[in-house]
C-alpha cells in the first residue's frame, strides 16, 4: 500500500464521543488510518501536546451578502473564509440571498461565482427565501435540489424579508416534499415595529433601545407560531439563533412533545450581554445584532438548553459591516437604533471563546465542544461523516489546539474586514495552531497558508428532514391532519 500523505504523530484525538492518544494516518485529503506507531507518512506532522479536533463546522454565517437594505456586509468569501480557517473552522454554510422580485436561481449562480472564486474552506449554502412566489417553489427551487442545496431559511420579521403564515406553509410544504430542512429567524414582526417606533418617537434612539425594540415575548411568540406551523405539515425546522430563556423553553417543551424541532444559540448569546449596547456616543452600535443581546439569566438558561440537548449546536451568525459609511453608520454619523445595520463579526473567534467557556473554564468539556461546534452541525445539515469528525473515511478536516495557550483579544481589525471585534479585551485559554482542510495545512502556527479558491462546495441531499431511507417525505397530503395528531 502507498505511504501515508500525511502522519500526524502524537497527538490526543477528540470526537463528539471519546478522547485519545492516537496518531493519524492522512491519504489522498481523507483519514485513512487511526492507531498507535503508524508507519511514516511522506510528511510528518508533531501533534505531541495538542489536541487533534475536527475542524469546526458554522452552519450560519452571513458572507458576501446583500442585505434588504442594500447594504453588502464588510466581507469577501475571501477574508471571511480565510478568518473562518485561522480561528479553527473549516467548513460554513452561509446564505444565497434571494431579495423579493428577484429569482433565486439567479442569485444561487451569483453566490456559488462568488464562493468558487474566494473560499479557502469548503462551504454548502442556505437558501433564503424572501419571495417564495408559486414559481419560484415549482420551477427554481426543485433543480437547485437537485444541484445539492438541502435546507431553506426565511425571515418572520424585518419588512424587506418577511414572508406571513400562508407563505410559510407554501415552504414548508415544498420542503416537505423534497426532503430539506427549514431554517426560521422567529421573532414578531409587529410587536417589533410597534416598540421601535414608539421608542423614536419618545427619544429614545441611542443604541441601548434596540434591546427593548425587540420584545422577548416577540421571541416567544415567533417560535410558538413557526412549530406551530411545521406541526400542521409533520416538517422539521430549526430555530436560528435563541437568545432568550423563554424562546429555549418553548423549544424545550415542543421536544418534550416529540416536535420535529431544533435549535441553535450563537456564541454573543453565551458571552456578551445587553449592557454592552450601553456605550458613550454611537459607539454600541458595534454590539446591535438581532436579536438582540440579552441578560446573563438568559446566558444561563441557554447554556442549561446546550446541556440537556434541546439546543443542538452554537454557530457566529458572522455578519459583519464596519463603523462607517459603508455599514453601520450608511444613514449618517448619528443615526436612530433603527437606522444601524444588525450585526457582528465572529466567524474567527467563534471557537476560541467557546473552547474558553466550554473546556478551559469547565463548564462542558471537550467532548460536547467538539459535538456543539462541529459534529451536531455536520449531522443536522447533511455533511456528516464527510465533515464534524475523526474516523476513517471522513475528510481530514482538523484543528490542532494548544489548550494552555492565553491570549488577550486586541480590541483591534482580524482578518475580516469589519474593522473591530465585539470580544476586544477578552482573554482567552485554547488558541488553534494548525488548521488542515482535507489534509491539507491551511494555517500553520498560527499563519494562514489557505488559498483563495481551494475551497469545494459541499453537495447535500438533506439532513434530518429526509426520512431514514433517504428518500424525500410524501407529498403532504390535508386528509392525513398530521397538525391534529401532534397538539
Amino acid at each position: 500500500m502507498d505511504p501515508f500523505d500525511l502522519v500526524i504523530r502524537g497527538g490526543t484525538v477528540v470526537t463528539a464521543s471519546e478522547l485519545f492518544h492516537a496518531d493519524l494516518g492522512i491519504r489522498d485529503g481523507r483519514i485513512a488510518a487511526i492507531g498507535e506507531e503508524l508507519p511514516a507518512g511522506r510528511e510528518e506532522l508533531d501533534a505531541h501536546g495538542l489536541l487533534v479536533l475536527p475542524g469546526g463546522v458554522d452552519s450560519h454565517c452571513h458572507i458576501e451578502q446583500l442585505s434588504a437594505a442594500g447594504l453588502v456586509n464588510a466581507d469577501t468569501f475571501e477574508t471571511a473564509t480565510a478568518s473562518a480557517a485561522l480561528g479553527g473552522t473549516t467548513t460554513v454554510i452561509p446564505f444565497v440571498a434571494q431579495h423579493v422580485g428577484t429569482s433565486l436561481a439567479a442569485a444561487a449562480e451569483d453566490y456559488h461565482r462568488r464562493a468558487e472564486r474566494g473560499a479557502i474552506v469548503d462551504y454548502a449554502l442556505h437558501l433564503i427565501l424572501a419571495d417564495p412566489r408559486p414559481e419560484i417553489l415549482k420551477e427554481e427551487l426543485p433543480p437547485l435540489v437537485r444541484a445539492g442545496h438541502a435546507s431553506l431559511k426565511v425571515f418572520l420579521t424585518y419588512d424587506r424579508l418577511k414572508i406571513d403564515d400562508e407563505q410559510l406553509l407554501d415552504v414548508l410544504e415544498a420542503a416537505r416534499t423534497h426532503g430539506l430542512m427549514v431554517c426560521v429567524h422567529a421573532e414578531n414582526h409587529g410587536m417589533i415595529r410597534w416598540m421601535g417606533r414608539r421608542l423614536v418617537e419618545r427619544g429614545f434612539t441611542a443604541p441601548r433601545y434596540h434591546v427593548p425594540s425587540h420584545p422577548r415575548i416577540g421571541e416567544v411568540e415567533g417560535i410558538h407560531r413557526a412549530i406551530a406551523c411545521a406541526a400542521l405539515l409533520d416538517q422539521p425546522i430549526m430555530i436560528f439563533h435563541v437568545s432568550t430563556a423563554e424562546g429555549a423553553a418553548v423549544i424545550h417543551r415542543a421536544r418534550g412533545e416529540g416536535r420535529k424541532v431544533w435549535g441553535e444559540t450563537c456564541t454573543q448569546y453565551l458571552t456578551l450581554t445587553s449592557a454592552d449596547l450601553d456605550r458613550p456616543g454611537i459607539e454600541g452600535a458595534k454590539w446591535i445584532c438581532s436579536p438582540p443581546l440579552r441578560e446573563p439569566a438568559d446566558q444561563e438558561a441557554l447554556w442549561w438548553a446546550l446541556e440537556v440537548g434541546t439546543l443542538q449546536c452554537v454557530s457566529s451568525d458572522h455578519a459583519p459591516y464596519r463603523m462607517d459609511e459603508t455599514g453601520k453608520l450608511a444613514k449618517g454619523p448619528n443615526p436612530s437604533f433603527k437606522e444601524i445595520a444588525n450585526g457582528i463579526p465572529g466567524l474567527e473567534l467563534r471557537l476560541p471563546v467557546l473552547f474558553d467557556a466550554m473546556v478551559s473554564r469547565g463548564r462542558l468539556g471537550l467532548c460536547r465542544f467538539v459535538e456543539l461546534t462541529a459534529t451536531a452541525p455536520a449531522k443536522i445539515y447533511g455533511l456528516h461523516p464527510k465533515k464534524g469528525t475523526i474516523a476513517p473515511g471522513s475528510d481530514a478536516d482538523l484543528a490542532l489546539w494548544d489548550a494552555e495557550r492565553v491570549v488577550t483579544i486586541e480590541d483591534a481589525p482580524r482578518t475580516d474586514r469589519a474593522g473591530y471585534t465585539p470580544y476586544g479585551g477578552r482573554t482567552v485559554k485554547g488558541w488553534p495552531r494548525h488548521v488542515l482542510l482535507r489534509g491539507r495545512p491551511i494555517v500553520r502556527d498560527g499563519k494562514l497558508e489557505g488559498t483563495p479558491g481551494q475551497g469545494r462546495f459541499l453537495p447535500r441531499q438533506g439532513g434530518r428532514a429526509a426520512l431514514p431511507t433517504g428518500r424525500p417525505a410524501p407529498e403532504f397530503d390535508p386528509a392525513q391532519n398530521f397538525g391534529a395528531r401532534l397538539w
